[in-house]
């Protein structure tokens, strides 16, 4: 009798110890990444268009991912388009839109006499360790919270590259590239660039890490040192002010009600100057089609996005402060 009784207690133990397996959990992503998504959406901050679709959340691999994912094809209203499609979450397409409206473009009109209408970008959304290394910590890229931008175009087809221009261009095109490098600073969280590292040497890093809270505001990581440019600005071509535009005939250039003039795509064997469309008038404000996300069983957002772009969680600043050294992300 009691050699039936064992293979039951075997069976019995295993059973117990499966079951206490059953327990483990899988890491979870940090609360306030979806904090700051729910955040941005409840405050409107992203407008859905052509060129800026909500998609599917991404859960992992691991704890990589977004709960609410946007695939990119343009920022300002279709006039900055991306060299492809890429996947952003709602903070940083703010941010993006800010810092072109802000910085990017008034420094292409003093320098060039033209807006950027073409972001050349080397990726986004990417569940990988910092600059790529096996076994490093997450990048931000991992959560759709960073963008590493190489260049950018200009209206009349001109390609500004970061590997090429920052350390060789002419003077113009180094001022550009450090006053929009200098500018990201007071946009983004992290700003990495030529000189941060040597994983940096062809790009702009940038992104919204929460490295923590001080008595001045969010940390902020933005290498190397900001270095704005002394360098003047190109003299006056001489020729008189544009007259002014009436109004009324200014209306009759726009299409058909709804639609939005789109900044020509400049590729390889670009046309020549005298084709292209006029320069596109530039605002921070989402095309009339446009229209503000509102998910699904939208969450109580929990947290505020600041004027400055940083999330700021439920909570006290000492709940969520870093007390440790910095390290550099990418």
């Amino acid at each position: 009798m009691a050699c039936r009784v064992l293979p039951f207690i075997a069976l019995a133990a295993s059973l117990l110890t499966l079951a206490g397996c059953s327990n483990y959990e899988r890491p979870r992503r940090p609360a306030w990444r979806e904090q700051a998504e729910n955040a941005c959406i409840a405050q409107r901050l992203v407008q859905v268009s052509a060129y800026v679709q909500p998609s599917h959340p991404i859960d992992g691999p691991g704890i990589c991912g977004l709960t609410h994912p946007f695939k990119v094809t343009a920022l300002q209203g279709g006039a900055v388009q991306f060299n492809a499609t890429y996947t952003l979450d709602c903070p940083m397409i703010a941010a993006l839109d800010r810092w072109l409206a802000d910085t990017v473009q008034p420094a292409a009109q003093a320098r060039f006499g033209m807006p950027v209408t073409e972001i050349d970008s080397m990726g986004t959304y990417s569940c990988r360790g910092i600059n790529n290394q096996a076994g490093a910590q997450l990048s931000e890229h991992s959560f759709g919270n960073a963008i590493d931008i190489g260049g950018f175009r200009l209206a009349d087809g001109r390609q500004i590259s970061i590997v090429r221009d920052w350390p060789h261009g002419d003077e113009q095109t180094q001022a550009f590239l450090r006053e929009v490098h200098g500018g990201a600073c007071n946009t983004f969280t992290t700003v990495l660039g030529p000189g941060a590292n040597v994983f940096h040497y062809n790009h702009f890093h940038v992104d919204l890490a929460m490295h923590g809270n001080s008595s001045r505001g969010p940390r902020r990581i933005c290498k190397p040192a900001p270095n704005m440019s002394t360098t003047p600005l190109p003299p006056p071509d001489g020729l008189p002010d544009a007259p002014g535009i009436d109004d009324d005939l200014d209306m009759v250039q726009v299409g058909p009600a709804g639609t939005t003039a789109l900044a020509l795509h400049m590729g390889p064997g670009s046309a020549p100057a005298a084709a292209l469309p006029p320069p596109v008038e530039l605002s921070s404000r989402p095309p009339a089609s446009a229209r503000a996300y509102v998910p699904p069983q939208q969450q109580p957002a929990r947290g505020t996005l600041r004027e400055d772009g940083a999330f700021v969680p439920e909570g006290k600043p000492g709940d969520w402060d870093l007390t440790s050294s910095i390290p550099t992300r990418n």
